[in-house]
């Protein structure tokens, strides 16, 4: 069977209040129609057919890479007329399964048993009971419990808004007769629309059965129509991932207070406190502890590496035994190594430091290597930039960095060296002497500090 999946994005999103077009806004650190095309790709499709319309150019440009087909419905005529546009793209197709780029949550699951349900019958439906459908089109069936149509609730009378049964919108049908129900939609309802649902209705009358399921839970099939909505499907998202991390053996300390927005590996035994923020790809080896408050991006985090409260860690590895924090920050192109540690208000950008070197407190590391075992004392900077340039700091094994000492790079520290406290070390300090760049202290007998003047 060659399937074809037409995802339906066209949608103004007016009451997202946005420039912003909706299926672009957010879910999970995603664009909307991110999460949808994921889910359509699961199922292997012949051919996937995106139908754009409202800022068209910059949902085409956020997908550049995506690997589907875009049409454009220039104008909003409803949902058929949506799928009308997507139809030729699709010709020559066995099944087509019809998606919605503000519905992210959609699982693949749920849309193969869509597809086994429809396997046997030209037309197949996802259908659920809401414990309140206002808003969705209902379900219309006969004596025998067989589909006769969907009525939209605008058009439906109170007995059959009184319907618990909804239209989810998802459907599954032969090419062929897709093409031909939607060539005889009309539009004689209250809004003027050609309303997808009224295919239904044409497949009966053709003497098809239509074949209905229902998906796993209802967060699947809501949709985002306003930040409301976006706000309570976020919720529902990082409630499930935080189950899942959770039954992968990742204690959390409160699970509903975890932003995954990316791609969080874990290995068992992980331990997240409360508001820690994951962004782009993250992993976590057994054993890491990460502190309430801290915001992890693009990073590796070895065994028993424990990162205290409040860090920013971005497109940084970290060995194992390491011991990050509080109020530290590692930026892009930071390598430490085993049993390292950078304490609170720490700074590291494109440094390696070597196993077991240390800068606890107040410093400044960037664009440098750091040979093993070095203490590097609270205060100290290396200068890597001229105003122009970057320029390297080395810094050999087992060497002593004292307090408020400024390196101004390129210079060299070698293995065993000791800079004084307070040094501002321009050229090369020999491997196990202690180097100095100090004025003399003085003290003035005599001065007097000056004082306000008493006159006007």
């Amino acid at each position: 069977m060659k399937l074809g999946i037409a995802i339906l994005a066209a949608g103004r999103g007016k009451r997202m209040r946005s420039a912003t077009p909706k299926v672009l806004h957010p879910l999970g650190g995603r664009p909307l129609l991110g999460h949808v095309l994921t889910a359509a790709a699961a199922l292997d499709p012949e051919r996937i057919v995106v139908v754009h319309g409202h800022g068209g150019e910059a949902v085409r440009a956020a997908f550049a890479e995506a690997p589907c087909d875009w049409v454009e419905q220039a104008e909003q005529l409803g949902t058929a007329h949506a799928l009308r546009q997507a139809m030729p793209a699709l010709a020559g197709l066995d099944r087509v399964l019809v998606l919605y780029g503000d519905v992210p949550l959609i699982s693949p699951e749920t849309l193969r048993r869509l597809l086994e349900a429809g396997a046997e019958t030209p037309l197949a439906l996802l259908t659920a009971e809401l414990p309140d459908p206002t808003g969705y089109g209902r379900i219309l069936r006969d004596a025998e419990g067989q589909i006769r149509t969907i009525v939209e609730e605008r058009d439906a009378n109170p007995e059959q808004q009184a319907i618990r049964e909804a239209n989810m919108g998802f459907l599954v049908a032969e090419g062929a007769r897709l093409a031909d129900w939607l060539g005889r939609v009309g539009n004689d309802n209250a809004q003027g629309e050609y309303y997808l649902t009224d295919i239904t209705a044409l497949a009966v009358t053709d003497g098809v059965r239509v074949a209905s399921c229902a998906p796993a839970n209802l967060d699947e099939v809501s949709g985002v129509n306003d930040r409301v909505q976006l706000a309570a499907l976020e919720r529902a998202y990082q409630r499930r991932l935080a189950e899942t991390l959770m039954r992968a053996g990742v204690s959390l300390a409160d699970p509903a207070r975890l932003d995954v927005r990316g791609q969080l590996q874990c290995e068992p035994d992980v331990s997240l406190d409360v508001n820690v923020v994951i962004e782009g790809e993250v992993r976590l080896a057994s054993g890491v502890r990460v502190g309430p408050g801290c915001v992890l991006r693009d990073c590796v985090i070895g065994p028993e590496t424990e990162i205290l409260a409040h860090c920013v860690i971005e497109g940084a590895e970290v060995g194992a035994g390491a011991r990050i924090g509080p109020f530290a920050r590692l930026r892009p192109g930071s390598r430490l190594e085993d049993d390292t540690h950078v304490g609170n208000f720490v700074e590291t950008k494109n440094t390696r430091l070597g196993r077991g070197s240390k800068a606890n407190h107040l410093t400044y590391l960037g664009d440098a290597e750091i040979g093993e075992r070095v203490n590097v004392g609270a205060g100290t900077i290396t200068c890597n930039y001229d105003g122009a340039n970057k320029w390297p700091t080395r810094i050999g094994d087992d060497a002593f960095i004292g307090s408020n000492s400024a390196l101004v790079a390129p210079v060299t520290v070698g293995a065993g060296a000791t800079i004084g406290a307070g040094s501002v070390i321009t050229r090369e300090a020999p491997a196990e002497q202690l180097t100095l760049a100090r004025a003399r202290q003085q003290s003035l007998p005599g001065w007097q500090r000056p004082r306000k003047s008493t006159t006007s």
